[in-house]
């Protein structure tokens, strides 16, 4: 395949895909999921395909393709992919196939099939888009599809829960056309050049605008970038959401819509305006512990299974941020390398738990117990993916919280000591509920709920194996990576005219470099 058309071809496959189901006559139902099935598969073959084909230490874009689109407004039709991009782009066409798979519809299996298949397009097209308009297209057609997931395949209260998402959303969006329309105009402006949306251009031209414009502009960004993580306290929307949500949805909202907000504070708010990031880097980073502390505490008060698994999102997602403002190699690697973990692990929970649903038809904790014994295989493998949740050495959480914790450990080392007790926390309300779902006597109507079934098995053996394979060798996901890393490390220093010692020749071994750098910083630990 032609590596210029390679990424064109992965974002709209899915849309080709959501065209074919939607010419299906009614008489023909029986073939819609093996159609959608066909296609994400494809798609996700394809992603596989590119991740082979990526060259690991390039740290640029690569397989990019540029083409005038409106040329008079500065807008271009430009992907490409690079480290950072790279893994979301595999995770998520790892992902969908197996919620698509995994989970029926209860009614009006088209739509339902179509709206999946555009949310992967949109999904897609946002991890792989280099121009900002064409970005926020793709940001704002994810929107449509979940709101209908959610409002018509979701439980009781799934339309309150469907219009706070959108209105939530929605209101991000707004504020970052804002900023979009600003950072093109007024850059444009202070340059005394053409009209551009193209990042990269405007990645060269960030140190042109002034100070305190470029705050102004990165606040309406990161701000956008909040509410979809979500980040504290803009996060209220999340286990509603996540709660009346159908299982797919779910699965596809913690494994991949909520990393569109963290890959976008990457992308575009480290990326375009350095400055910025790190003159508001506390603020977030508190935020973060914040979400960290909070999303573990309320979890572990939840009776509902699903919304507790829910509210551990909200603890994860505050460890990549602070990953993420730690602003060192260590830290943005282990909040890529969390986005992708959190997708395995908390996508696992929930198809889990939906599992469970299917069967004892509540998420009451109080009502199962004792389900080891019925069904000791889902037991098992629930247990795995708990533990990865915690964060056990040896399975894929683990990894990304230790670079996490070491890279905040060198920006704000306190922060970073405050922000291991939410590891400990986890570990509480993880091992509490499920000692309260699986262990003890079943009664009558836990003990004859019955185990995974071939094709749910089938469904968690990928799963469960990517988890302990990135927990025991995680190398080659963070050796393509890195040069990405070091690449926007790189950058935002020298716009702002100093030299990070995180980049260049690195040290062999982490821990050598992060003596380095406690030496380089003195015991405050302030640099970054």
């Amino acid at each position: 395949m032609d590596g210029s058309m390679v990424l064109p071809v992965i974002i709209f496959l899915p849309l080709v895909g959501a065209a074919a189901i939607a010419l299906i006559a009614p008489s023909r139902s029986e073939v819609l999921k093996p159609v959608a099935v066909a296609t994400s598969a494809a798609t996700g073959a394809l992603t596989l395909w590119l991740m082979a084909a990526f060259e690991a230490g390039d740290g640029g874009f690569q397989f990019t393709q540029l083409a005038e689109w409106i040329g008079s407004a500065g807008i271009s039709w430009h992907v490409g992919v690079d480290g950072i991009s790279l893994f979301l782009v595999v995770l998520t066409g790892f992902l969908f196939p197996i919620a698509i798979v995994a989970c029926d519809p209860p009614h009006d299996a088209k739509a339902y099939y179509i709206w999946m298949l555009v949310l992967e397009t949109g999904c897609l097209g946002v991890f792989l888009a280099l121009d900002l308009v064409l970005f926020f297209l793709f940001f704002e057609v994810v929107l449509i599809p979940m709101y209908f997931l959610i409002g018509k395949w979701g439980h009781e209260n799934r339309k309150y829960a469907a219009t706070k998402f959108f209105l939530f959303t929605m209101l991000g969006s707004a504020l970052m056309l804002v900023g979009m329309l600003a950072l093109a105009l007024l850059t444009a402006r202070e340059t005394g050049g053409a009209v551009t949306f193209n990042v990269l251009e405007l990645a060269n031209s960030a140190g042109e605008l002034p100070t305190i414009t470029a705050r102004w502009i990165f606040l309406s960004f990161a701000l956008a970038f909040a509410v979809k993580v979500p980040i504290f306290p803009v996060h209220t929307w999340l286990p509603d959401a996540h709660t009346e949500a159908p299982t797919a949805g779910s699965v596809i909202l913690a494994g991949v819509l909520l990393k569109l907000g963290t890959y976008g504070l990457v992308r575009f708010g480290l990326y375009l305006f350095p400055e910025a990031s790190r003159y508001f880097a506390p603020l977030l980073f508190t935020l973060g512990v914040i979400g960290i502390l909070y999303g573990a505490v309320v979890a572990t008060m939840q009776r509902d299974l699903k919304r507790l698994v829910a509210y551990s999102s909200v603890a994860h997602l505050g460890f990549i941020v602070l990953g993420i403002f730690s602003i060192n190699t260590e830290g943005i690697e282990g909040g890529l390398l969390q986005m992708v973990n959190h997708g395995l692990s908390t996508g696992a929970l929930f198809l889990l738990v939906g599992f469970i649903y299917e069967r004892r038809h509540t998420r009451q904790i109080s009502e199962m117990i004792g389900l080891q014994k019925a069904a000791p295989v889902l037991a098992a493998v629930f247990t795995v993916v708990m533990l990865s949740s915690v964060g056990l050495p040896g399975l894929n959480g683990f990894v990304g919280e230790f670079l996490i914790l070491a890279g905040a450990f060198i920006a704000h080392r306190w922060w970073a000591v405050v922000a291991a007790a939410g590891v400990i926390l986890a570990a509480l309300y993880l091992l509490w509920a499920y000692q309260r779902v699986f262990h003890g006597t079943p009664n009558d109507a836990n003990r004859s709920m019955p185990d995974l079934n071939w094709q749910e098995k089938l469904v968690m053996v990928p799963l469960v194996g990517l988890i302990v394979f990135l927990g025991v060798y995680p190398k080659p996901v963070i050796e393509r990576m890195e040069p990405s890393v070091n690449a926007l490390i790189e950058h935002m220093d020298k716009v702002e005219g100093i030299e990070s010692p995180t980049v260049g020749d690195r040290p062999e071994g982490s821990f050598e470099e992060l003596r380095k750098l406690k030496a380089d910083y003195g015991d405050e630990g302030e640099g970054h």
